[in-house]
């Protein structure tokens, strides 16, 4: 009932593996980048929000 005969098979995806694995790769990629963004920007605001209040508290 497999299609695939062997794992060589299976990632050439019948001539069309470079297309699919990239295609997945790329978006991966992508959910990756999208999650990531969040937590940097969040840390850059809460480490400007630290220096702010220093500066504040010194004055």
């Amino acid at each position: 009932m497999n299609p695939f005969s062997s794992l060589d098979d299976f990632l050439a995806m019948g001539n069309h593996g470079v297309y699919v694995w990239s295609a997945y790769g790329l978006c991966l990629a992508l959910l990756a980048w999208n999650a990531l963004l969040p937590m940097l920007a969040r840390r850059r605001y809460l480490k400007s929000l630290a220096r702010r209040l220093r500066r504040e508290d010194s004055r």
